[in-house]
C-alpha cells in the first residue's frame, strides 16, 4: 500500500469522503457552494477527518490553482508569536488568485499556539478579514482563546462510528486488493477506537508485510494485547490466583513491548466485561485512575500493577 498522506491518488477531493460527520460536511456544503464563508474552527479527536474536510474546502473553492491561495501550517512545530507577525501576516495581506475573494490559512494543531501568538493571531484575523480566512484545528477547543472562538464558525467533529470504520476498510481493501476478514475488521476497529489516521497505518503497516490481513498481524503491528488475553489475566486475579494473574500480565508486557500506560487503558476497558457488581466495578475503575497517576508521578510500573491486581483479587472474595 502507498503511503496514504502523501500519495496523490490518496488525496481528499470529494466531501463524501469525509466519514461519520453528516452534518458538519452539510454546513461546509453550503459555504463552498456560495464561495463565501466565515473563519471555521475544527475541534475534535485525532484522525475523525479535520484536515480532510480543510483540503476538500479548499480545493472546491479554488479548483487546480488551490495551492497557491492556501497555507498551511503545524502549530505545534511553529507556535510562537513570530510565525503569526510574519509567516500568517505575509501571506494574508495579499489578494487570491481566481474569482474566490479570499485565500485560506489552514492552522492544524492550533491549541499548541502559545496565548501570546493566539492574541496575535486574532487582531489578524480582524485585519484580513477581506483577504483571508482562517480554518483553525484542535483537539481541544476550550485552549483556544475566547475571543477567536467568538470570530469562529466552530465545527465539533466526533470519533468515527464502527460502521463508518468499517466502510473505510472496505474500500481500501478493494483498491489494494487485501484480504481481511471479519474479525481482523473488529480489531481494527477495537484497536483504533474510531480514529481513522491510526487504523489506516495499522493497515498500511500490516499490507507491507501481507495481502493477506490477520488478527493476529493487526494486533502484532498495533502492539496491542488481545482483549481476551487481559481478561484472562482479570480472571486468574478474581480467582485469587494472584500469582498467576502476575505472571500472565509480565507475559503479555513482554511479548507485546507493553508499557504500564498501555496495559493499565486496557485493564480498564476488560474491567467493564467482568461479571462482577457494579460498585466493586466502579471501585476498581477508580483505582486504574489512582494507579495510572502515580505511574505519570514516577512510581515503579510493575509495581502498580501488581497493586491493581491484588485489588481486583480483593474484589474477587465475597
Amino acid at each position: 500500500m502507498e503511503n496514504t498522506i502523501w500519495t496523490e491518488k490518496y488525496r481528499p477531493k470529494e466531501f463524501s469522503e469525509v466519514k461519520g460527520q453528516k452534518e458538519i460536511v452539510k454546513r461546509a456544503r453550503a459555504f463552498v457552494k456560495q464561495k463565501n464563508m466565515p473563519h471555521l474552527l475544527f475541534s475534535g479527536p485525532a484522525g475523525t477527518g479535520k484536515t480532510t474536510l480543510a483540503l476538500v474546502i479548499a480545493k472546491k473553492l479554488f479548483g487546480t490553482g488551490w495551492h497557491d491561495n492556501v497555507l498551511e501550517l503545524n502549530a505545534s512545530d511553529e507556535r510562537g508569536i513570530d510565525i503569526i507577525r510574519n509567516k500568517v501576516k505575509d501571506f494574508a495581506r495579499t489578494r487570491a488568485i481566481g474569482n474566490v475573494p479570499f485565500k485560506i490559512i489552514y492552522l492544524d494543531e492550533s491549541d499548541a499556539l502559545t496565548k501570546e501568538a493566539q492574541q496575535a493571531l486574532r487582531r489578524t484575523m480582524e485585519n484580513y478579514t477581506r483577504t483571508c480566512r482562517f480554518i483553525l484545528s484542535c483537539n481541544y477547543s476550550s485552549k483556544i482563546i475566547e475571543p477567536i472562538q467568538s470570530r469562529c464558525a466552530i465545527f465539533r467533529f466526533k470519533l468515527l462510528t464502527k460502521k463508518d470504520v468499517i466502510e473505510i476498510i472496505d474500500n481500501i481493501a478493494k483498491s489494494e486488493s487485501l484480504k481481511i476478514d471479519e474479525k481482523t475488521k473488529e480489531a481494527l476497529y477495537h484497536i483504533s477506537n474510531g480514529d481513522c489516521r491510526k487504523m489506516e497505518n495499522i493497515l498500511q503497516s500490516s499490507a507491507a508485510l501481507s495481502n493477506k490481513i490477520t488478527e493476529d498481524l493487526i494486533y502484532s503491528i498495533a502492539s496491542v494485547a488481545r482483549p481476551k488475553e487481559i481478561n484472562n489475566v482479570l480472571q486468574l486475579a478474581l480467582k485469587n490466583k494472584f500469582n498467576d494473574a502476575r505472571n500472565k500480565l509480565l507475559d503479555v508486557m513482554l511479548e507485546y513491548g507493553l508499557s504500564g500506560f498501555d496495559i493499565i487503558k486496557q485493564i480498564q476497558k476488560e474491567i467493564l466485561n467482568l461479571d462482577i457488581e457494579p460498585r466493586k466495578k466502579m471501585f476498581l475503575i477508580d483505582k486504574c485512575g489512582e494507579i495510572e497517576f502515580r505511574m505519570v508521578e514516577g512510581s515503579d510500573e510493575f509495581l502498580q500493577l501488581e497493586a491493581l491486581l491484588s485489588q481486583i483479587a480483593l474484589a474477587g472474595i465475597k
